[in-house]
């Protein structure tokens, strides 16, 4: 599929139920403005060395994009690797910035006051941080 596309969608690809949500919002967005999917999911530089970390990862990257492309959407995966631990959120907006992405979706879930402040929320930071609308998808109950 290499015919021009006017709109880069930014799919925040987890493998959670939120995220697998997300596939389906960004074939319809991306059908409406005649866009291309990036699928995106992050990792730790850690990880890159760990098999069975990194599998589950990529088979679900690999998910994602067979079920947009049948769709008959344009479609490219990009595994990400952060420094740290904690630099999710910075690492795909960072990304997102750099590919001039026009949309971004990421999954959502509801968390506890406490839960936020413990863990932060990735979902969190790309909302407040992006350069472009960002879509949340909640996943199904």
């Amino acid at each position: 599929m290499t015919e021009e596309v006017d709109m880069r969608i930014m799919l925040c690809y987890d493998g959670s139920s939120a995220a697998k949500e997300g596939i389906y919002e960004a074939i319809k967005l991306a059908r409406a403005l005649n866009g291309e999917v990036l699928i995106v999911s992050c990792a730790s530089r850690v990880d890159r060395d760990y098999p069975k970390i990194m599998e589950p990862i990529e088979q679900g990257l690999k998910e994602a994009k067979m079920v947009i492309e049948e769709n008959k959407v344009s479609c490219e995966r990009v595994l990400l690797f952060r420094a740290d631990e904690d630099g999710a959120g910075d690492a795909l907006v960072s990304f997102a910035r750099e590919k001039q992405v026009d949309y971004m979706i990421i999954g959502i879930r509801s968390r506890s006051k406490v839960g936020k402040l413990l863990f932060g929320s990735v979902a969190q930071f790309v909302i407040l941080r992006a350069e472009c609308p960002v879509v949340g998808v909640k996943g199904r109950m």
